[in-house]
């Protein structure tokens, strides 16, 4: 069966995209998706995640949705498959005209529609989940699947309606795609998504072509300058081809920096949230078509991002996790040529990345929402419980969120809300806020990562992959710590603990190893996050249990 499969896929992929050959993960993917299995892909961007889904849509009996969180990137995609002669794809959006909407849901009725792309928000309209089941989705794929995992950086509480319109949909086969996931948002993306029989491909996160380095700042000034100057040099360096990005915290930042590399006769543009949609199109054509060397972004610039030829990635700020961090740098040398990408590090950013990202549970709010749910006649629309409540949306939105995720309320359609009744509202309140603080001691654990990946004298690339559950045998030799000569290959201790060895902590209880150095673990527990323990104190305390 699976080498008439293979056989089925490779010719479709040859006839219908002109692809010789599928790569081997590709194929083991989609293999698996004609088996009827759940599969969840994670490969860098550039590796063909698309192609997953496109080919074996060719050869299932329905259209294959495709739910994806950005809507450039679906009318990307849509293209693209229009370009390469496929069967018809539709976009389904708030931003289309109704006469748009109707002609995408007559393709979609009349069998004609192949791939159908929408955002995750649209599951929450009734009528757009009973129009995709009178359709029959063949195949339902994910895009970006991190954002449905609260352990993942880029969390989005619309990405939890997907379960429920699964199982609406009769959870035909899904393919859940990210660029990013380490083991811990990969289990989550199985459990929330309610994954069955699941099939993982999983490629190495290494991208050996690009030059790991971290370069200490002692105050913002000393770091804009370093970062502008850094930038130009690259730029105007003999041979120079391609285009550079750097990455800032903040917007007047982002506009700053783009205005003094300009003053040095580099061609650059600032690009973030607070731009006009058409101003952002301008700066991503620019940018793609060359007509600009550098884009000074904060970190709305990233999903969709098709330009092989980057040859620098300059962080004027630390990120907030590695996650991030792995994603923004993933960007540069798409192409398998070299490329740098540089973190500018103060020692103080990390205490501000723990004050931004550290944020209280709502406990006031959740008990409003709870109680007005509770006594509610029937399901609420959201913007009804903000008015009633006198509540910013905002608020109540995130209240509502939280409620959601431990099972307090759900969505009744139509964009109702509604509350559980056998559960009280001080269990609601309770169960939020513990799951809150939980997210918050994970974000502060991520951000100690973070930091630990600036400080360390060992090898970056065996930090970072260490991360995301790979080990990395010997230095990189592609790093300044390589380069520096602290990283040499150094004896390891020849203890009990190895990378993914399960284990209990005597308070944190249970977790995960993810980085065995010759003086310290890394671990991921379930409950706390990352941890970095000093191996001597594990072994003369007996902190760790190895679990059989």
């Amino acid at each position: 069966m699976s080498e008439m499969n293979s056989v089925r896929l490779q010719r479709a992929a040859k006839e219908t995209f002109g692809w010789d050959e599928l790569h081997a993960h590709q194929l083991e993917a989609m293999e698996h998706v004609l088996e009827g299995h759940d599969v969840l892909a994670v490969l860098p961007t550039g590796a063909g995640k698309s192609a997953i889904y496109q080919v074996p849509a060719l050869l299932l009996d329905g259209p294959a949705l495709v739910v994806s969180p950005l809507l450039a990137l679906q009318n990307d995609q849509v293209e693209a498959l229009t370009q390469a002669g496929a069967p018809p794809a539709v976009v389904v959006n708030s931003t289309q005209s109704a006469a748009e909407r109707t002609q995408a849901w007559d393709a979609v009725e009349a069998g004609e529609a192949r791939y159908v792309f929408l955002a995750p928000e649209q599951l929450a309209h009734e009528e757009v989940v009973e129009r995709l089941r009178s359709a029959g989705v063949a195949l339902f794929v994910i895009d970006e699947a991190h954002c449905v995992s609260s352990w993942g950086h880029d969390f989005r509480p619309d990405y939890l309606r997907m379960r429920p319109v699964l199982e609406r949909l009769g959870h035909p086969p899904v393919v859940a795609l990210t660029a990013t996931a380490a083991p811990p948002v990969r289990d989550d993306i199985v459990a929330r998504l309610g994954l069955r029989d699941v099939k993982e491909t999983v490629t190495s996160f290494d991208r050996p072509n690009l030059r790991l380095a971290v370069v200490r700042c002692t105050d913002a000034d000393e770091r804009r300058e370093a970062v502008v100057s850094r930038a130009t040099e690259l730029v105007t360096a003999p041979g120079f081809e391609g285009g550079g990005l750097v990455y800032t915290a903040s917007r007047a930042e982002s506009e700053r920096l783009a205005t003094e590399l300009g003053e040095r006769g580099v061609s650059a543009m600032a690009y973030h949230a607070g731009l006009r949609a058409d101003r952002r199109e301008e700066v991503h054509r620019a940018f793609r078509d060359g007509d600009v060397d550098v884009v000074v972004a904060t970190s709305a610039f990233g999903m969709g991002i098709d330009k092989p030829d980057i040859r620098f990635v300059l962080h004027a700020a630390v990120p907030e996790s590695l996650d991030s961090y792995y994603q923004q740098i993933g960007r540069a040398g798409r192409d398998g040529e070299p490329a740098a990408t540089e973190l500018f590090h103060r020692g103080e950013d990390l205490h501000l990345q723990t004050f931004l990202t550290a944020v209280r549970a709502p406990e006031q709010v959740l008990r409003d929402v709870s109680r007005a749910l509770r006594d509610a006649a029937g399901p609420v629309r959201l913007t009804e419980l903000a008015r009633s409540l006198d509540a910013s949306r905002a608020s109540c939105t995130r209240a509502v969120n939280l409620l959601e995720q431990v099972g307090a309320v759900s969505a009744a359609g139509r964009g109702r809300i509604v509350h559980r009744r056998d559960v009280s509202t001080q269990q609601a309140v309770d169960d939020a806020v513990a799951l809150s603080e939980a997210h918050q001691e994970l974000i502060r654990s991520r951000v100690a990562m973070m930091g630990g990946y600036a400080d360390t004298t060992g090898c970056r690339r065996q930090f970072l992959l260490g991360y995301f559950g790979e080990h990395l045998a010997e230095p990189c030799g592609n790093c300044d710590t390589c380069e520096a000569g602290t990283a040499e290959a150094r004896p390891r201790r020849s203890g009990r603990f190895t990378v993914q060895a399960p284990v209990t902590h005597q308070e944190w209880g249970p977790g995960v190893v993810m980085a065995v150095e010759d003086d310290r673990l890394t671990v991921l527990f379930e409950e706390v996050g990352y941890r970095t323990l000093s191996v001597e104190a594990v072994e003369d305390n007996d902190l760790l249990t190895l679990v059989s």
